[in-house]
């Protein structure tokens, strides 16, 4: 049953206890308001501030589960929260563990404090779910992707196109590694998962899958230095941290240059090429 006083409540609660900081927003000289301004948490919900305004008002139609995942993710709310948000607006709440994709805050934090280094964080089965500014000029929009193409290994295996970014000399590493890391889910997550749906999906429609998914490698782990090829800047080589949220299954990829070296001067060439391209 929806509880609109509970929800508005809430709501309020959690844009007021916001500081503009925890959402990587630039606090101001002028600011007044105490936590998060409602325009403010609008934009981040990716809705208009009068929805919102409405919502605090005890106003308007029931959220929709995806408005309320977006108001989740908006509001850096803990899987805790989330689950109350969607129980105050008349919604189960979506499952938790390996399937969902509601980021921690714990993550957002940290990807939101790394506006100048190309960043993204990722679903086990390698599906964008969060990009940084630089991490689009890097790789693209790979948050666009709908579908079983959300996946990097289904597109690796089924789009052509998805190979350009990587040095030619990794492509035959790659294709291993990804049959080898979606056969380990496969067995992990079981044969109704999203994982084993994708490998059927693979095992239909590409050759090259079936071939190295025959050979039934395991454990194959991602170098770590990656040989990218821009389009703009050329070759890159860099380092990729990984940090791991282990109860949602989600990684935060951090992609570094070594100081001093080529590929530092041309991540600060790309700084500025992504920041023209935003404008």
């Amino acid at each position: 049953m929806r509880d609109r006083t509970g929800l508005a409540g809430f709501l309020r609660s959690r844009r007021e206890a916001l500081q503009p900081e925890d959402v990587g927003l630039p606090r101001g000289r002028r600011r007044r308001t105490s936590g998060l301004r409602r325009e403010e948490v609008a934009a981040l919900c990716n809705m208009s501030a009068d929805y919102y305004s409405r919502l605090e008002r005890e106003r308007g139609p029931q959220p929709s589960q995806q408005m309320l995942a977006s108001i989740a993710q908006g509001m850096h709310l803990s899987i805790d929260e989330r689950d109350h948000l969607f129980r105050l607006a008349g919604h189960n709440p979506p499952p938790r563990g390996s399937s969902s994709e509601h980021i921690s805050p714990g993550l957002l934090r940290i990807l939101d404090r790394l506006k100048d280094t190309p960043a993204e964080i990722v679903t086990e089965l390698g599906e964008t779910l969060r990009q940084t500014p630089m991490g689009v000029a890097l790789t693209g929009d790979t948050t666009r992707f709908t579908g079983p193409a959300r996946s990097m290994g289904y597109r690796w295996f089924t789009d052509p196109d998805a190979r350009n970014i990587y040095d030619p000399a990794e492509h035959a590493f790659l294709t291993r590694m990804y049959a080898a890391g979606l056969r380990g889910l496969v067995t992990l997550r079981g044969p109704d998962s999203r994982a084993a749906h994708l490998a059927d999906l693979l095992l239909d429609r590409s050759e090259e899958f079936r071939r190295v998914w025959d050979d039934h490698e395991i454990g194959l782990r991602p170098h770590e230095v990656k040989h990218f090829v821009h389009p703009e800047v050329g070759a890159l080589e860099l380092n990729c941290q990984r940090l791991v949220d282990p109860d949602q299954a989600h990684s935060l990829m951090v992609y570094t240059a070594v100081p001093g070296t080529e590929s530092y001067e041309k991540l600060q060439v790309l700084s500025v090429i992504g920041a023209q391209s935003l404008r």
